[in-house]
Protein backbone atom coordinates (compact mmCIF):
# COMPACT_ATOMS: atom_id res chain seq x y z
CA UNK A 1 0.00 0.00 0.00
CA UNK A 2 1.40 3.67 -1.02
CA UNK A 3 1.30 6.25 1.11
CA UNK A 4 -1.12 8.35 -1.36
CA UNK A 5 -3.44 5.46 -0.31
CA UNK A 6 -3.87 7.58 3.32
CA UNK A 7 -6.65 10.31 2.10
CA UNK A 8 -9.19 12.45 4.07
CA UNK A 9 -10.94 11.98 7.15
CA UNK A 10 -8.40 8.52 8.15
CA UNK A 11 -8.32 7.51 11.63
CA UNK A 12 -4.50 8.44 11.59
CA UNK A 13 -3.17 11.69 12.80
CA UNK A 14 -0.15 13.76 11.40
CA UNK A 15 2.64 11.55 13.61
CA UNK A 16 1.04 8.41 12.88
CA UNK A 17 0.91 8.87 9.31
CA UNK A 18 4.84 9.75 9.31
CA UNK A 19 5.24 6.58 11.51
CA UNK A 20 3.11 4.60 9.00
CA UNK A 21 5.34 6.21 5.61
CA UNK A 22 8.26 5.52 7.06
CA UNK A 23 7.34 1.68 7.80
CA UNK A 24 5.97 1.48 4.15
CA UNK A 25 9.42 2.05 2.67
CA UNK A 26 11.14 0.18 5.26
CA UNK A 27 9.11 -2.05 7.61
CA UNK A 28 11.61 -3.43 9.76
CA UNK A 29 13.09 -0.06 10.66
CA UNK A 30 14.00 0.56 13.65
CA UNK A 31 11.91 2.67 16.04
CA UNK A 32 15.23 5.16 16.90
CA UNK A 33 15.77 5.84 13.64
CA UNK A 34 11.90 7.05 12.58
CA UNK A 35 12.66 9.09 15.66
CA UNK A 36 15.30 10.90 14.40
CA UNK A 37 13.57 11.62 11.29
CA UNK A 38 10.18 12.65 13.22
CA UNK A 39 11.84 14.78 15.48
CA UNK A 40 9.97 12.61 18.58
CA UNK A 41 10.69 10.32 20.86
CA UNK A 42 11.54 6.47 20.34
CA UNK A 43 9.30 5.86 23.01
CA UNK A 44 6.40 7.47 21.17
CA UNK A 45 7.46 6.35 18.00
CA UNK A 46 7.39 2.89 19.83
CA UNK A 47 4.05 3.32 21.80
CA UNK A 48 2.56 4.57 18.96
CA UNK A 49 2.88 1.53 16.33
CA UNK A 50 2.16 -0.96 19.46
CA UNK A 51 -1.23 0.85 19.68
CA UNK A 52 -1.83 0.59 16.14
CA UNK A 53 -0.82 -2.43 15.77
CA UNK A 54 -2.74 -3.39 18.75
CA UNK A 55 -5.58 -1.83 17.12
CA UNK A 56 -5.85 -3.87 14.08
CA UNK A 57 -4.60 -0.14 12.06
CA UNK A 58 -1.24 -1.34 10.50
CA UNK A 59 0.41 -4.76 10.72
CA UNK A 60 4.44 -5.52 9.32
CA UNK A 61 4.40 -9.26 7.59
CA UNK A 62 7.12 -11.40 6.62
CA UNK A 63 5.98 -13.63 3.18
CA UNK A 64 7.94 -15.36 1.14
CA UNK A 65 7.57 -14.50 -2.75
CA UNK A 66 5.96 -17.48 -4.68
CA UNK A 67 8.12 -17.00 -7.42
CA UNK A 68 11.23 -17.20 -5.62
CA UNK A 69 10.40 -20.52 -4.91
CA UNK A 70 8.78 -21.53 -8.30
CA UNK A 71 4.54 -21.06 -7.28
CA UNK A 72 2.47 -18.75 -9.19
CA UNK A 73 -0.26 -16.25 -8.08
CA UNK A 74 -3.34 -15.75 -9.63
CA UNK A 75 -6.20 -12.71 -9.69
CA UNK A 76 -9.39 -14.70 -9.86
CA UNK A 77 -12.66 -12.70 -10.32
CA UNK A 78 -16.00 -14.77 -9.69
CA UNK A 79 -19.18 -13.24 -10.75
CA UNK A 80 -21.74 -14.24 -8.42
CA UNK A 81 -25.57 -13.55 -7.99
CA UNK A 82 -25.57 -10.87 -5.66
CA UNK A 83 -27.37 -12.01 -2.44
CA UNK A 84 -24.79 -14.84 -2.44
CA UNK A 85 -21.63 -13.02 -2.75
CA UNK A 86 -20.41 -12.54 0.87
CA UNK A 87 -21.01 -16.07 1.01
CA UNK A 88 -18.66 -16.85 -1.32
CA UNK A 89 -16.22 -14.37 -0.28
CA UNK A 90 -16.33 -15.39 3.48
CA UNK A 91 -15.69 -18.89 2.20
CA UNK A 92 -12.79 -17.98 0.61
CA UNK A 93 -11.04 -14.99 2.73
CA UNK A 94 -10.81 -19.02 5.76
CA UNK A 95 -8.29 -20.23 3.04
CA UNK A 96 -4.75 -19.76 3.97
CA UNK A 97 -4.15 -20.10 -0.15
CA UNK A 98 -6.46 -16.17 -0.31
CA UNK A 99 -4.10 -13.45 0.18
CA UNK A 100 -6.72 -10.67 -0.49
CA UNK A 101 -10.41 -11.10 -0.69
CA UNK A 102 -12.41 -8.22 -1.81
CA UNK A 103 -16.44 -7.75 -2.91
CA UNK A 104 -16.75 -5.19 -5.97
CA UNK A 105 -19.36 -4.42 -8.84
CA UNK A 106 -21.87 -3.47 -7.09
CA UNK A 107 -21.76 -6.82 -4.85
CA UNK A 108 -21.98 -8.84 -7.92
CA UNK A 109 -18.40 -9.95 -8.21
CA UNK A 110 -15.59 -11.29 -5.51
CA UNK A 111 -12.15 -10.97 -6.21
CA UNK A 112 -9.43 -12.40 -4.64
CA UNK A 113 -5.76 -14.01 -5.11
CA UNK A 114 -4.77 -17.24 -4.71
CA UNK A 115 -1.61 -18.57 -4.01
CA UNK A 116 -2.16 -22.71 -4.59
CA UNK A 117 0.76 -24.41 -3.31
CA UNK A 118 0.06 -27.48 -5.82
CA UNK A 119 -1.61 -27.53 -9.54
CA UNK A 120 -4.14 -29.49 -7.47
CA UNK A 121 -4.72 -27.71 -5.16
CA UNK A 122 -5.55 -24.80 -8.10
CA UNK A 123 -7.90 -26.97 -9.69
CA UNK A 124 -9.41 -28.10 -7.39
CA UNK A 125 -10.51 -24.81 -6.25
CA UNK A 126 -11.43 -23.22 -9.70
CA UNK A 127 -12.53 -26.64 -11.75
CA UNK A 128 -14.58 -27.93 -8.80
CA UNK A 129 -15.43 -26.47 -5.46
CA UNK A 130 -16.39 -22.71 -7.21
CA UNK A 131 -18.01 -24.15 -10.44
CA UNK A 132 -20.51 -26.46 -8.21
CA UNK A 133 -21.19 -23.29 -5.98
CA UNK A 134 -24.66 -22.21 -6.22
CA UNK A 135 -24.44 -18.57 -6.40
CA UNK A 136 -21.50 -18.49 -8.94
CA UNK A 137 -22.48 -17.57 -12.59
CA UNK A 138 -18.89 -17.68 -14.03
CA UNK A 139 -15.06 -17.38 -13.20
CA UNK A 140 -11.95 -15.60 -14.68
CA UNK A 141 -8.46 -16.70 -13.84
CA UNK A 142 -5.59 -14.35 -15.03
CA UNK A 143 -2.01 -15.84 -13.57
CA UNK A 144 0.43 -12.92 -12.51
CA UNK A 145 3.41 -12.77 -15.38
CA UNK A 146 4.98 -9.54 -13.54
CA UNK A 147 4.50 -6.89 -11.07
CA UNK A 148 5.41 -3.46 -11.97
CA UNK A 149 6.64 -1.56 -8.97
CA UNK A 150 6.98 2.32 -8.93
CA UNK A 151 10.21 4.77 -8.24
CA UNK A 152 9.50 5.87 -4.33
CA UNK A 153 8.61 2.24 -3.13
CA UNK A 154 10.80 -0.10 -2.10
CA UNK A 155 10.05 -3.57 -4.50
CA UNK A 156 8.57 -6.12 -2.01
CA UNK A 157 8.35 -8.74 -4.12
CA UNK A 158 11.94 -9.48 -5.34
CA UNK A 159 14.49 -6.41 -4.38
CA UNK A 160 16.26 -6.71 -0.61
CA UNK A 161 14.66 -4.64 1.63
CA UNK A 162 16.88 -2.01 3.56
CA UNK A 163 18.43 -3.09 6.92
CA UNK A 164 19.00 -1.28 9.88
CA UNK A 165 22.19 -0.94 10.90
CA UNK A 166 22.32 -3.20 13.99
CA UNK A 167 20.86 -6.24 11.19
CA UNK A 168 23.73 -5.37 8.88
CA UNK A 169 26.11 -5.33 11.45
CA UNK A 170 24.62 -8.86 12.70
CA UNK A 171 24.21 -10.40 9.70
CA UNK A 172 27.09 -12.06 8.18
CA UNK A 173 28.49 -10.89 4.83
CA UNK A 174 28.54 -14.48 3.33
CA UNK A 175 25.03 -15.07 3.64
CA UNK A 176 24.86 -15.11 -0.23
CA UNK A 177 24.18 -18.85 -1.73
CA UNK A 178 23.36 -19.05 -5.59
CA UNK A 179 20.49 -21.98 -5.00
CA UNK A 180 19.52 -21.38 -1.59
CA UNK A 181 16.06 -23.26 -0.92
CA UNK A 182 13.85 -23.19 1.67
CA UNK A 183 14.61 -26.13 4.86
CA UNK A 184 11.93 -27.85 6.77
CA UNK A 185 13.49 -25.99 9.57
CA UNK A 186 12.75 -22.31 8.33
CA UNK A 187 8.62 -23.27 8.62
CA UNK A 188 8.97 -21.92 12.10
CA UNK A 189 10.92 -19.00 11.22
CA UNK A 190 8.55 -18.05 8.53
CA UNK A 191 5.25 -18.64 10.29
CA UNK A 192 6.13 -16.00 12.92
CA UNK A 193 7.31 -13.49 10.34
CA UNK A 194 4.17 -13.53 8.89
CA UNK A 195 2.22 -13.55 11.79
CA UNK A 196 4.94 -10.24 13.32
CA UNK A 197 7.38 -8.84 10.59
CA UNK A 198 9.10 -6.95 13.09
CA UNK A 199 9.75 -9.53 15.52
CA UNK A 200 13.21 -9.42 16.99
CA UNK A 201 15.89 -11.80 16.54
CA UNK A 202 15.70 -12.62 19.98
CA UNK A 203 12.30 -13.65 20.27
CA UNK A 204 12.65 -15.19 16.63
CA UNK A 205 15.81 -17.26 18.48
CA UNK A 206 13.56 -18.50 21.37
CA UNK A 207 10.82 -19.68 19.61
CA UNK A 208 12.68 -21.69 16.75
CA UNK A 209 15.31 -22.75 19.51
CA UNK A 210 18.49 -21.29 17.13
CA UNK A 211 20.99 -18.51 18.07
CA UNK A 212 20.36 -14.85 17.64
CA UNK A 213 23.24 -14.62 14.91
CA UNK A 214 21.44 -17.83 13.18
CA UNK A 215 18.19 -15.94 12.93
CA UNK A 216 20.28 -12.97 11.52
CA UNK A 217 21.87 -15.07 8.76
CA UNK A 218 19.33 -16.82 7.74
CA UNK A 219 16.77 -14.21 7.59
CA UNK A 220 19.46 -11.89 5.69
CA UNK A 221 20.29 -14.78 3.05
CA UNK A 222 16.28 -15.36 2.69
CA UNK A 223 15.99 -11.53 1.39
CA UNK A 224 19.00 -11.76 -0.49
CA UNK A 225 17.69 -14.48 -3.03
CA UNK A 226 14.46 -12.54 -3.07
CA UNK A 227 12.18 -15.41 -1.07
CA UNK A 228 11.58 -13.42 2.01
CA UNK A 229 10.52 -9.86 1.80
CA UNK A 230 8.20 -7.67 4.01
CA UNK A 231 5.93 -5.57 3.31
CA UNK A 232 3.25 -3.12 5.46
CA UNK A 233 -0.32 -3.87 5.72
CA UNK A 234 -2.87 -1.13 6.49
CA UNK A 235 -6.77 -1.77 7.75
CA UNK A 236 -9.26 -0.14 5.09
CA UNK A 237 -10.17 2.11 8.30
CA UNK A 238 -7.08 3.87 8.15
CA UNK A 239 -7.50 4.80 4.63
CA UNK A 240 -10.25 7.41 5.31
CA UNK A 241 -12.83 7.76 3.10
CA UNK A 242 -11.00 7.25 0.40
CA UNK A 243 -12.25 5.00 -2.87
CA UNK A 244 -10.76 1.47 -4.21
CA UNK A 245 -11.14 0.13 -7.51
CA UNK A 246 -9.35 -2.43 -9.98
CA UNK A 247 -8.45 -1.35 -13.20
CA UNK A 248 -8.00 -3.83 -16.14
CA UNK A 249 -6.58 -2.63 -18.98
CA UNK A 250 -6.02 -4.58 -22.27
CA UNK A 251 -2.86 -3.43 -24.15
CA UNK A 252 -0.90 -3.77 -27.20
CA UNK A 253 1.74 -6.45 -26.43
CA UNK A 254 4.21 -3.93 -27.56
CA UNK A 255 3.51 -1.07 -25.20
CA UNK A 256 2.55 -3.86 -22.37
CA UNK A 257 5.32 -2.87 -20.46
CA UNK A 258 5.73 0.68 -21.22
CA UNK A 259 1.93 0.72 -20.11
CA UNK A 260 2.53 -1.35 -16.57
CA UNK A 261 5.67 0.48 -16.05
CA UNK A 262 3.66 4.39 -16.43
CA UNK A 263 0.51 3.17 -14.73
CA UNK A 264 3.08 1.84 -11.42
CA UNK A 265 4.27 5.34 -11.08
CA UNK A 266 1.17 7.25 -11.10
CA UNK A 267 0.15 8.23 -7.43
CA UNK A 268 -3.14 6.34 -7.37
CA UNK A 269 -1.98 3.18 -7.97
CA UNK A 270 -1.27 0.82 -4.55
CA UNK A 271 -0.28 -2.27 -7.43
CA UNK A 272 0.18 -2.96 -10.79
CA UNK A 273 0.87 -6.38 -12.55
CA UNK A 274 0.82 -7.60 -16.03
CA UNK A 275 -1.44 -10.99 -16.32
CA UNK A 276 -2.97 -13.75 -18.62
CA UNK A 277 -6.22 -13.25 -20.43
CA UNK A 278 -8.21 -10.99 -22.03
CA UNK A 279 -7.25 -7.99 -20.41
CA UNK A 280 -3.46 -7.82 -19.67
CA UNK A 281 -2.89 -5.15 -17.06
CA UNK A 282 -4.38 -5.52 -12.99
CA UNK A 283 -4.01 -2.44 -11.31
CA UNK A 284 -5.59 -1.82 -8.00
CA UNK A 285 -6.50 2.67 -7.54
CA UNK A 286 -6.96 4.49 -4.30
CA UNK A 287 -8.44 8.00 -4.97
CA UNK A 288 -10.36 10.21 -2.34
CA UNK A 289 -13.69 10.67 -4.53
CA UNK A 290 -15.44 9.19 -7.43
CA UNK A 291 -14.67 12.72 -8.95
CA UNK A 292 -10.70 11.76 -8.73
CA UNK A 293 -11.14 8.44 -9.97
CA UNK A 294 -12.98 10.01 -12.91
CA UNK A 295 -10.20 12.78 -13.85
CA UNK A 296 -7.49 9.92 -13.17
CA UNK A 297 -8.97 7.94 -16.38
CA UNK A 298 -9.66 10.77 -18.36
CA UNK A 299 -6.32 12.52 -17.88
CA UNK A 300 -3.53 10.13 -16.87
CA UNK A 301 -4.45 7.12 -17.76
CA UNK A 302 -6.00 8.56 -21.46
CA UNK A 303 -2.09 9.70 -22.43
CA UNK A 304 -0.89 6.02 -22.25
CA UNK A 305 -0.12 4.85 -26.10
CA UNK A 306 -1.06 1.46 -26.18
CA UNK A 307 -4.16 1.19 -24.27
CA UNK A 308 -7.50 -0.32 -26.34
CA UNK A 309 -10.27 -0.60 -23.94
CA UNK A 310 -10.13 -0.84 -19.79
CA UNK A 311 -12.88 -1.47 -16.80
CA UNK A 312 -12.73 0.00 -13.87
CA UNK A 313 -14.68 -1.90 -11.01
CA UNK A 314 -15.26 0.05 -7.52
CA UNK A 315 -14.36 -1.99 -4.44
CA UNK A 316 -17.00 -2.66 -1.86
CA UNK A 317 -15.73 -4.13 0.76
CA UNK A 318 -12.42 -5.80 1.51
CA UNK A 319 -12.81 -9.18 3.53
CA UNK A 320 -9.19 -10.14 3.92
CA UNK A 321 -5.59 -8.59 2.78
CA UNK A 322 -2.38 -9.80 3.05
CA UNK A 323 -3.36 -12.54 4.43
CA UNK A 324 -5.37 -10.55 7.38
CA UNK A 325 -9.46 -11.14 7.96
CA UNK A 326 -10.47 -7.55 8.43
CA UNK A 327 -13.47 -6.80 10.19
CA UNK A 328 -15.52 -2.76 10.38
CA UNK A 329 -12.04 -2.16 8.48
CA UNK A 330 -9.91 -3.00 10.82
CA UNK A 331 -7.39 -6.00 10.38
CA UNK A 332 -8.05 -9.29 12.58
CA UNK A 333 -4.92 -10.25 14.85
CA UNK A 334 -4.24 -13.69 13.33
CA UNK A 335 -3.94 -16.98 15.40
CA UNK A 336 -1.11 -17.86 17.21
CA UNK A 337 1.77 -20.72 15.96
CA UNK A 338 2.00 -23.61 17.88
CA UNK A 339 5.12 -23.84 18.97
CA UNK A 340 7.61 -25.96 16.26
CA UNK A 341 4.75 -27.59 14.91
CA UNK A 342 4.19 -24.12 12.02
CA UNK A 343 3.24 -26.30 8.67
CA UNK A 344 5.53 -26.68 5.68
CA UNK A 345 5.48 -23.22 3.09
Amino acid sequence: MSAAGIGKNSILDGVDTRIVQALQLDPRISFNRVAAELGVAEQTVARRYRRLRRDGVVRVIGAVDSRAVGENDWIIRVHCRPDGARQVAEALARRDDAAWVSIAAAGAEVNFSLHPRTPQDRDDLLVQRLQRTAPVHDIAAAMILHRFVGPGVVDWRGRQAARTDSEKSTAATDYVEADLQLRDEDATLLELLARDGRASYSVLARATGVSIGRVARRIAALQAASILYFDLDIAPAALGSSLSAFLWLRVAPAQLDSVGRAIAEHDETTYAAAVTGPFNIFAVLTADTADDLYHYVTTKMATLDGVHSFELTPVLERLKQAGSRTTAGRLIPPPPVPPRAARRR
